[in-house]
């Protein structure tokens, strides 16, 4: 069955299982591999993406369900070159130490500075509390998002 949505801003159609995982089909399908497979149970956040601007997991999520939509990764947000404003932040804090999570977090970041431009620590801590990160870098997390919204995260 063939699938389409858009990908990063690129229409694409995958000829898929509508129940496959949107994280297989990301991974295995479209090549983008900066959404991790973490626990497959919607716990941990290494999966996220953005669906039509929304933080969601996506290693539970069907295939079928994003038909149409907007899908956005990691890969989507800026590039080494020209890093989105969250990952400068985040590489300037030193915010990652595995940085097996840091996707993940970095897109539940940018929905949140998406609806919410100057969250307060506490919100912070909020939108970011369905990802996990088990180096314990919180810390540094926390103030890389905040620097981030210091100057002034574009959507």
């Amino acid at each position: 069955m063939a699938i389409e949505l858009t990908v990063n801003g690129r229409t694409v159609a995958v000829e898929v299982d509508a129940a496959t995982p949107l994280l297989d089909v990301l991974r295995n399908h479209l090549d983008l591999k900066g959404s991790r497979y973490g626990c497959g149970l919607e716990q941990c956040g290494s999966c996220m993406v953005l669906i039509d601007g929304k933080a969601v997991y996506s290693c539970a999520r069907e295939i079928g369900s994003v038909s149409g939509g907007s899908v956005t990764t990691i890969e989507g947000l800026g590039t080494p070159d020209a890093p989105h404003l969250l990952q400068r932040a985040f590489l300037e804090e030193q915010a990652g130490q595995c940085g097996y999570c840091l996707s993940g977090i970095i897109i539940s970041a940018k929905a949140l500075l998406d609806r919410n431009p100057r969250p307060s620590r506490t919100e912070i801590v909020e939108a970011l509390d369905r990802n996990l990160c088990r180096c314990g870098t919180h810390t540094r997390i926390i103030a890389a998002v905040q620097k981030a919204a210091a100057m002034g995260a574009p959507a």
